[in-house]
């Protein structure tokens, strides 16, 4: 396919990565040893994070970047192989967390590392404005390939008329199993046969991009299969410049992100593209997609990927933030709030809207009922409330001050903080408080008067079902993200 003036293809992308990192010193001090080749730094969810709520982040940064209201998409396709719930629909919940019509076509990719091409390939495909959502976070032996697991996520916003159009794709298929894997309810793991593995992969890659028939000379970025800091060199050979593989990688710092990585690469080599741009994407099974884009974004989300502001924790810490260590389990109730309920509140647990009374005009959170300034039972207008507000109370919950179903998050976190926020509609006037948990922060650093934003966190599980949320990240916090 050649690039011509009007062809379809990205027209921004987000990138999202949690805050804290655990270095290799630190495993290598704890093992003994440390098995992530070229990886310096391995990105590590938050106790309430998960591949959700990452490309929650990633998407919500993609469509800001591109300037386009969630009601415009058509079509979503999100990629993971680590789901929150190894058999449930993911594409509802991004969508609803989103604020997305309820006529968007969802589909769902998944089972190996080069899904993230399977949901780029969709976006590419579809009609009108498309998003592609890329979300990981394995895990595996914490004695061996957990070493270099990290977390991360990318989105694409694909439209007509885009700066970044798809020149050639190409693909590669051979059975060859093994290489990497995961069993029902278990790690991913491989049958660690080093030279199968490297051979396999090298020889489905490079097939996969010599497909393109771009010139070397030409190409100034790749995003190449990476589970490690070394094996995308391998991989490119002579096919690939060895400093557009450098301009794509991104492992280093985020560690395996699982089909993450490569998209994640990808955005930040786009932001360096002055030529031709490769993403290089491999499964096991095995199967590899490769992409030649021209174009470039010019955006800042490559500094996502290289800040150096973030929280450097213990990997001890990293092990609990995992909820790899300590028992969740507790005796006692908690607040019972069945699914039919909770679907209902969807709008206000996600902070999308207030209810704005006919009556008196002023505005309601949640908006059922009773207006809370004329007492009127009214039929609320929803108004859209803002993304930002201000603390106007805050507290910490410590340890034995939690309801039970908070117990495993301060397993994971430690103390967390509770806010009452005040939030402007974003048009007509008026203001709501609203009360919610922090996040991404010291709880007791929080002071009313701060500017806080709003995310999407898992708030709890209950009889085995996640249950998602707005929680509010400090501005300056978000800042250090981007």
């Amino acid at each position: 396919m050649t690039a011509s003036e009007g062809a379809r293809g990205v027209v921004a992308a987000g990138v999202y990565l949690p805050r804290a990192r655990v270095t290799s010193e630190a495993v290598r001090e704890a093992w003994g040893t440390f098995a992530g080749k070229g990886v310096d730094t391995t990105a590590v969810p938050a106790g309430d994070e998960d591949a959700l709520t990452m490309g929650v982040a990633a998407a919500r940064r993609a469509l800001d970047n591109a300037s386009l209201d969630p009601a415009g998409v058509t079509t979503v396709a999100f990629a993971t192989t680590t789901p929150p719930l190894a058999e449930e629909g993911l594409v509802p919940r991004l969508g609803s967390a989103l604020g997305l019509t309820a006529t968007v076509r969802g589909v769902h990719h998944g089972q190996h590392t080069a899904a993230g091409a399977d949901a780029l390939e969709t976006a590419l495909s579809a009609n009108g404005p498309a998003l592609a959502v890329v979300a990981d976070a394995p895990t595996g032996d914490l004695g061996g390939n957990d070493h270099a697991m990290g977390a991360g996520a990318a989105a694409f916003v694909v439209d007509d008329d885009a700066p970044v159009t798809v020149r050639a794709r190409g693909t590669a298929t051979d059975e060859a199993p093994g290489l990497r894997l995961r069993e029902p309810g278990g790690e991913t793991t491989s049958l660690d046969i080093t030279s199968y593995e490297r051979q396999v992969t090298r020889e489905t890659v490079r097939r996969a991009v010599a497909a393109l028939d771009v010139d070397p000379d030409d190409v100034d970025g790749a995003a190449v299969h990476q589970p490690n800091g070394s094996l995308p060199y391998r991989i490119a050979g002579e096919a690939v410049p060895t400093a557009a593989v450098g301009a794509g990688l991104v492992v280093d710092r985020i560690g395996d992100a699982g089909a993450a990585t490569v998209p994640v690469g990808l955005v930040a080599a786009l932001e360096a593209a002055d030529g031709v741009t490769l993403a290089a994407f491999f499964g096991s099974g095995a199967s590899a997609v490769a992409v030649a884009f021209e174009g470039s974004l010019d955006t800042d989300e490559a500094v996502t990927v290289d800040a150096d502001e973030r929280e450097t924790v213990s990997y001890v810490a990293s092990l609990r933030k995992r909820g790899l260590l300590g028992d969740g389990d507790v005796a006692g109730g908690g607040a019972n709030v069945s699914l039919p309920n909770w679907r209902r509140t969807l709008e206000s647990r996600y902070l999308h809207t207030a209810g704005r009374c006919p009556d008196c005009d002023a505005l309601s959170f949640p908006g059922e009922g009773a207006c809370d300034a004329c007492h009127a039972r009214v039929e609320f207008e929803r108004v859209p409330l803002a993304d930002e507000g201000t603390v106007a109370a805050r507290t910490v919950i410590g340890h034995g001050g939690a309801p039970p179903e908070f117990v495993d998050l301060q397993r994971r976190e430690g103390a967390y903080g509770a806010v009452l926020v005040r939030l402007d509609a974003r048009s007509g006037g008026g203001s709501v408080v609203v009360p919610a948990q922090v996040t991404d922060c010291d709880p007791g650093a929080v002071a009313v008067g701060d500017t806080v934003r709003t995310t999407v966190r898992r708030i709890y599980t209950q009889e085995g079902v996640p249950r998602y949320g707005a929680k509010f990240v400090p501005v300056e916090s978000m800042e250090v993200r981007q």
